[in-house]
This record gives C-alpha cells, structure tokens and sequence, in this order.
C-alpha cells in the first residue's frame, strides 16, 4: 500500500498545476470538437488505436505493421484531417473569453433581446441560435456565412421577409453572427409527443436538445417570444424575462441588467 501512495506524496505543487493545465486544455479540445464531424474523426482514431492494440495482444503482425505505420505520422494526419475544424477551434479561441469582455457579451445579448422585441411587435418570425460551450461548426456550413459584429439593424434586416437570409437560423457566438439561413434539425421528441409547434419552434428545440445553444424564437403569427433550452421550450417571454433568462444563461452580471430594456423602455 505504501509502495502505491509513493508516486503521489512525491508530487510538488508544480506537479498538480501541470496536470491541471492538461486536463483543462484536453477538456477543452473535447468542448471545442463536441457536436462537429470532428468528433467523429477522433472516435475512428480511437478505433484504430483499439484495433492496433487488439493485433498486437494477438500477434496479428502484419495488422499491427500497418497500422503502426500509419500512426508513425499522426500528427500529419491529423493536421490533414482536421485542418478546417483546428483553423475555426483558432479562430473562436481568439474570439473567447481571454481575448473579449463580459463588456462585449452584454452588449450582444442586449443586440439581440431589442432585435426579438422588435421582430415580435411586427410580426415578423425569426430564429437565433447563441452558441455557449458545444461549437456549431456542422451547422455553419448548412448556411451562409457572415462574420459580422451583432447588431440589431443587421439582424432585424436578415429576418425581412424580402431578404434571400431570412429562411432558416442565424447562429451568433460571442459577439460575431457567424452565418444565416442555417438549416438546423427538428425536435423528434416534441413531434412524438404530439406538440403543435411551428418549424420554427421544432427547429429552436432541435438544435436546443443536440448542443447546449439556446435557441429564440419569434413566432410570425403570434408575435411572441419563446426561448429553447435543451429539452425545454419557455414560450412568450417580453423583454424583462428574456434579458433575465439570458443573464442567466451566460452568468453576465446582475449590474448590466438595466442596458436589457429596449431603449424606448429605458427611456420611460
């Protein structure tokens, strides 16, 4: 028993913190790929790492020659595999939380709470996906990319039922709309449970139960608010609840709650 705990009272603080540092960064990387083919590529090289160590328990030589092989240049091959989804993990990396402000975060959001306002009280049907933790990379590509800063002229401008963009979602990350008119899977669940629900709204729970995005629908004949989250649809939110819900969700703080209003609300 000794011999076992050896290993570990050796270990300095340096220690701890290095093997802290890996465990965030693998974490990391497991949130950045989640949800994107990428995810899939990783679990076939787990498979093939499984199948060379089955060779080689087996003695299945030539197996295992090829496979090792292979695997003499795997950061080549992952570099080749990967290189659109490590050029995106970059990008967004440099669009996180070391390189933006709580400062820019609120401002979106409260972008995005007077665009729905609007929307809503005109009648006009919307869809916008926020991305947190799960990357969206699969549904970007369904769609037309933008990579613009959140604005509430350019979004309400998307939506207008004479724009090319205005069918399907736009999907926001941080400060940046990073593509419209993405076409975003439906809620089996809500559809077997027999809900009467929009496309919109299938569409809103469908991203909401594959990723963690939230997802705000405005309902075109309604002209209400709903929000998605996860298996969860919050229907007919006006502005004080959604700017709540959305400081909830992405734990901005409580002190930037008065910029949420509409600016005719604010005024008043």
């Amino acid at each position: 028993m000794t011999n076992f705990l050896t290993p570990f009272l050796q270990l300095r603080w340096l220690d701890l913190l290095d093997i802290a540092l890996v465990a965030y960064v693998v974490y990391k990387v497991i949130m950045l790929v989640k949800g994107t083919r990428a995810m899939q590529m990783l679990a076939g090289l787990g498979v093939v790492l499984l199948t060379m160590l089955v060779a080689q328990q087996l003695h299945l030589v030539t197996i295992h020659w090829i496979i090792q092989s292979f695997l003499a240049s795997l950061i080549l091959v992952i570099v080749v595999l990967f290189q659109a989804d490590i050029r995106k993990a970059l990008a967004r990396m440099g669009r996180g939380p070391f390189f933006s402000s709580h400062e820019d975060l609120t401002a979106a959001l409260e972008e995005v709470v007077r665009t729905t306002v609007s929307l809503a009280s005109r009648m006009t049907g919307a869809l916008i996906v926020l991305e947190r933790r799960i990357g969206l990379a699969d549904y970007l590509d369904s769609g037309v990319r933008l990579d613009a800063r959140v604005s509430r002229e350019l979004l309400i401008s998307i939506f207008q039922v004479t724009s090319p963009l205005h069918d399907g979602a736009v999907i926001i990350s941080g400060n940046r709309i990073l593509a419209a008119r993405c076409v975003l899977p439906l809620s089996a669940s809500a559809a077997a449970a027999g809900r009467s629900l929009g496309t919109r709204h299938l569409a809103g729970l469908g991203i909401a139960e594959e990723t963690d995005a939230v997802a705000l629908v405005v309902s075109e004949e309604r002209g209400r608010v709903s929000v998605a989250v996860g298996d969860k649809l919050t229907p007919d939110l006006d502005a004080v609840a959604l700017s709540s819900l959305l400081l909830e969700l992405f734990q901005v703080s409580g002190k930037k709650r008065g910029r949420f209003l509409p600016r005719e609300r604010a005024s008043a």
